[in-house]
């Protein structure tokens, strides 16, 4: 039974769809104005886990995650610069131009993270009809109001206000992060619609104003019309942005629906560097592609994966380099397993050593536990320990061997771990290699006999060019073909 922590209730409750055997996600994207940061593939990644598992447990997944590329502004404000406007007028680009930049590149991050695409990627810019209607709904229905041109919503008609993040609304109103705004009726009250100045880019005819939409308004919008006008299963995110964000949200789409806008929301945390939060806009991210480069988009998958997504993820060197260990340990074990099937001789007994319906339950029980990653990884180490162990005492059948494998890419259709999975030829067995790199080896293998160290290193480097790597054995060598598989 899957349960998931629901941040609504702050508690973990069994998961039961809408509709059986059908799930409804929306995650909220990035702000494309700029190169994601290792905190952007935290996040994703683990969305992806999640989308992953329930697809792994036979549900039809409709994923829909954002771009916004307009309305998200400058620290979060209510009024100001757009984040991405404040690109283009520094790089002499237009906006749209910037976004789908920084969309291509944002993209180009998540295939390198092995991360499915979505079923939709909706943009605000696409959706402005659609939001001003939405607006306009809510007038109607007196959640709204216009003034001067922008529109707000009436924080203090929606009853259940500060229900996700658990602030209430007293407190608030005490807080210092309240702007004051003589627009409003109520500091607390947040903008649908903002009126622009003349000097703004990005900005559309509305009934009440030429404006453009506030930030909060699109993900309402934008989840109505691709999941339905009701509640959905689950609404994905970081948990940094449970207020304002989510929280408003939730009020817009609630007041106008009627009902829940989700049922469960699964917000992931943070990733820490230095002991501080990693962001853009405090001058401390990691650029995820630099990282890519300097680890390798699977080690820091697994790294991300090594951490349930609920908990805080510290990023240093340390850490990286474990997952890089760790990667190679799987990496080789899998090449093991794959080598002593391609050296066995097949054989009709089916007796086994390894009791796969255990770690099939272990993993099953892991991942079920509100999407427990860490333990799941363990209970494919605990499987690597157990296999090297009765290798030692002879006891690891062929059934066994094709059993490992079978639970490997079964439980990496969760995982996604990309790695090099290696074909190997032995000299005795190369008739799947080509001949010009039999001949390339036989020739690595005579000048390295002959003590022609600098030879041999050349010819090795050959093969590598062409995919193979050339091992040497007791009995010979040994040709790997290398080739990168789930």
């Amino acid at each position: 039974m899957l349960k998931i922590y629901n941040k609504l209730t702050n508690q973990k409750e069994e998961f039961i769809p809408i509709n059986p055997g059908k799930v409804g996600m929306y995650v909220c994207g990035p702000t494309v104005y700029d190169h994601c940061h290792l905190g952007h593939g935290r996040g994703y990644v683990s969305m992806d886990i999640i989308r992953k598992y329930l697809e792994y447990s036979g549900y039809e997944v409709r994923y829909i995650m954002n771009y916004t590329d307009v309305g998200h502004l400058v620290n979060d404000a209510e009024e100001g610069e757009d984040k991405i406007e404040k690109k283009a007028k520094k790089e002499k680009i237009d906006p749209i131009e910037i976004a789908n930049s920084y969309i291509q590149s944002c993209e180009e991050d998540f295939e390198a993270l092995n991360i499915k695409p979505a079923t939709f990627y909706p943009r605000p810019t696409k959706y402005i009809d659609k939001m001003i209607d939405f607006i306009q709904r809510l007038i109607e229905k007196d959640f709204a109001y216009q003034s001067n041109g922008s529109v707000y919503f009436s924080v203090d008609k929606f009853s259940d206000y500060g229900k996700l993040s658990g602030r209430k609304t007293d407190e608030l109103l005490a807080g210092a992060r309240i702007e004051i705004d003589g627009d409003k009726k109520n500091p607390l009250d947040f903008a649908l619609w903002i009126k622009a100045d003349e000097n703004h880019i990005l900005k559309w005819n509305s009934p009440w104003s030429i404006g453009y939409p506030g930030w909060h308004i699109e993900c309402s919008v934008m989840s109505c019309d691709l999941l339905g006008e009701n509640t959905f299963d689950i609404h994905g995110g970081g948990n940094e942005n449970a207020f304002p964000h989510n929280e408003n949200e939730i009020a817009q789409s609630e007041a106008l629906i009627g009902e829940r806008m989700a049922n469960y929301w699964t917000l992931w945390n943070m990733v820490n560097t230095g002991g501080s939060k990693m962001g853009k806009s405090l001058g401390n991210a990691t650029n995820l592609k630099e990282a890519i480069k300097k680890y390798g988009a699977t080690a820091i998958r697994l790294w991300i994966v090594s951490s349930h997504y609920r908990s805080i993820l510290d990023y240093s060197e340390a850490p990286l380099l474990q997952a890089e260990k760790n990667l190679e340990k799987i990496s080789k074990f899998i090449n093991h397993i794959q080598t002593k099937i391609s050296e066995a001789n097949p054989s009709d007994d089916d007796s086994t050593s390894i009791d796969f319906d255990y770690y099939n339950e272990q993993f099953k029980a892991a991942m079920d536990d509100d999407f427990n990653t860490p333990l799941a990884l363990s209970v494919f180490y605990d499987l690597i320990t157990q296999t090297y162990k009765l290798e030692t005492e002879d006891k690891v059948t062929f059934t066994d061997l094709k059993n490992i494998l079978s639970f490997w890419k079964r439980t990496n259709e969760v995982l996604g771990l990309n790695f090099i999975v290696a074909e190997t030829f032995t000299l005795k067995k190369s008739i799947g290699a080509p001949e010009e790199i039999i001949q390339l080896a036989q020739d690595r293998e005579t000048a390295r006999r002959n003590k022609d160290f600098k030879e041999a290193d050349n010819l090795r480097d050959k093969l590598r060019e062409k995919g193979f790597e050339v091992e040497d054995t007791s009995e010979g060598f040994k040709l790997i073909k290398l080739v990168s598989r789930d």
